[in-house]
């Protein structure tokens, strides 16, 4: 008489938690690094989009010979005022003006204290001021 013996192959629940437990410490020590590496893409992101507005300022101020009013601020990159004259925007290619990547608005102030106009964000937590993900990016620096 012949006796064959099975086999069963898969792992063991110990073999599983060492797996999990691997995964966890690797998960502890890269999430921290991954985390920095995104406020900072947050926080040069913000830079362009304010670049791009800016720019966007200035073609607007081609066109009409100043740039827009506190009042109008920059909504009046994508709709006509109704005082504006030789308006030939849209300046910006979205139907809405983009919000910094904390999604806040940006802070508009003309005339501007630094320059012709003063175009910023306050950073993550929406305060004056603050390091890291939290510092101001503004258009004058």
């Amino acid at each position: 008489m012949q006796h064959t013996s099975r086999r069963q192959s898969g792992f063991t629940l110990l073999e599983l938690l060492v797996v999990l437990g691997i995964i966890a410490l690797l998960a502890g020590i890269v999430g921290p690094q991954v985390m920095k590496h995104m406020g900072a893409s947050k926080t040069k992101a913000a830079r362009v989009q304010i670049e791009d507005l800016s720019a966007a300022l200035d073609m607007y101020k081609l066109d009409e010979g100043r740039y827009p009013t506190q009042q109008q601020g920059l909504e009046a990159l994508i709709r006509k005022p109704n005082d504006a004259r030789r308006w030939n925007g849209p300046y910006l290619r979205k139907e809405k003006v983009p919000q910094d990547p904390w999604m806040n608005d940006y802070h508009y102030v003309f005339p501007g204290q630094h320059g012709s106009f003063d175009l910023f964000s306050y950073g993550a937590d929406e305060k004056e001021g603050g390091e890291g993900e939290d510092q101001d990016i503004n258009s004058w620096e």
